[in-house]
């Protein structure tokens, strides 16, 4: 069964923002969606291991702000160069209001 944490309340979270936390050590991004879907994912670039939370969401990507790497929240995929390899995507629930985590990756990436 998996373990999930409270990250923050979804009211503090706009469409459109994301928020870091770390979760055992873990750096995760969680981003709410502009169409207020949340997802969490490694807040560490595949490509030189920037913070993602640092960039710009614009509908279900965040895009790292170093080298202009974009990626899909959802997936963890990649979308464009310089970045090749996804992020590890972690389960999301909302419950009463707030956002929990899971750091059991949904899409088969580890962190190394």
């Amino acid at each position: 069964m998996m373990t999930y944490v409270r990250v923050c309340s979804l009211a503090d979270l706009a469409p459109g923002s994301v928020v870091s936390r770390e979760i055992d050590g873990t750096p995760v991004a969680v981003v709410r969606c502009e169409d207020g879907t949340v997802h969490a994912v490694r807040d560490v670039c595949s490509h030189q291991e920037y913070p993602l939370s640092d960039g710009e969401v614009v509908g279900c990507t965040i895009e790292c702000t170093w080298h202009g790497s974009e990626f899909d929240v959802r997936t963890g995929e990649a979308l464009n160069l310089p970045a090749t390899e996804p992020v590890p995507v972690y389960p999301v629930q909302v419950r009463d209001g707030d956002i929990y985590v899971s750091l059991s990756p949904t899409n088969g990436v580890v962190a190394s």
